[in-house]
């Protein structure tokens, strides 16, 4: 029968590692990359796996690459550290393997939690994304963030969801939306992405619409218009983000 690989990359996430790891422990194979952790991430994820490497930080796409060149099984299944499998994933991703497709690789919805509430709204659910697919078949695209997985080959869908613990707090959420931003400023800006007038008002301002009315945030009551607003500031300081490296670069800074 094929073999099944986990991959998981890791910095200082002692919190969500045994969760993580404990949904996973199924698998033929898991393989964990850290980059540093200070913690015990990595005592606690040796209870589970020897099969852990420790790089530089590449940015997310490279890591995820760097982790999937070092897994040995037929098919992958990339998972992070916030999420988790549960029982009736885990019989629908064997059921996959043990017919051996017929797709190359897999969408996966997820159920995204926020403070350990379920969003159904705001486009937070099915939240389709590619997470199984076969070795060879699949790569990670290598963006500084909001990185997937590029398949080479049909591609279907799963039914059960991926349990994703997003963020714990507004508090969570405003500090890695904060440096998310900031890198898809540099993402933007090395793809050759240029400051338009109005992108710091149109553009925020549209997506919350999309969010709040569109995408049925209002339905959420307060939390679906605060992760709207959220949303809409992470818009703003993206474009905020890459005007500052732009004119930073233009005027030789």
């Amino acid at each position: 029968m094929s073999r099944l690989s986990v991959i998981i990359i890791t910095f200082n996430q002692e919190a969500h590692i045994i969760p993580c790891l404990e949904s996973v422990k199924w698998a033929d194979e898991i393989v964990l990359v850290d980059s540093g952790s200070t913690d015990n991430t990595l005592t606690l994820a040796r209870s589970y796996t020897d099969r852990i490497f420790t790089i530089d930080w590449p940015g997310f796409g490279a890591a995820k690459n760097f982790a999937l060149d070092q897994a040995t099984g037929d098919w992958i299944l990339s998972v992070d550290t916030d999420e988790r499998v549960p029982e009736a994933l885990r019989v629908e991703i064997q059921g996959v393997i043990k017919r051996g497709g017929p797709h190359d690789g897999y969408r996966v919805p997820r159920k995204n939690y926020f403070a350990g509430r379920w969003v159904k709204h705001l486009g937070w659910y099915p939240d389709y994304i590619v997470r199984l697919f076969r070795r060879g078949a699949g790569r990670f695209r290598e963006r500084a963030v909001h990185e997937e997985v590029l398949v080479a080959g049909s591609v279907g869908f799963l039914n059960t969801p991926l349990e994703h613990y997003s963020y714990t707090s507004v508090s969570d959420y405003l500090a890695r939306q904060e440096r998310y931003a900031r890198l898809a400023a540099q993402e933007m800006l090395r793809e050759g992405r240029r400051p338009r007038a109005g992108d710091l008002l149109w553009r925020p301002a549209a997506h919350f619409v999309k969010l709040y009315v569109l995408r049925l945030g209002f339905l959420e009551g307060r939390l679906g218009y605060t992760l709207a607003l959220l949303s809409s500031l992470y818009n703003f300081l993206k474009y905020y983000y890459l005007r500052e490296l732009y004119e930073g670069g233009a005027h030789g800074h």
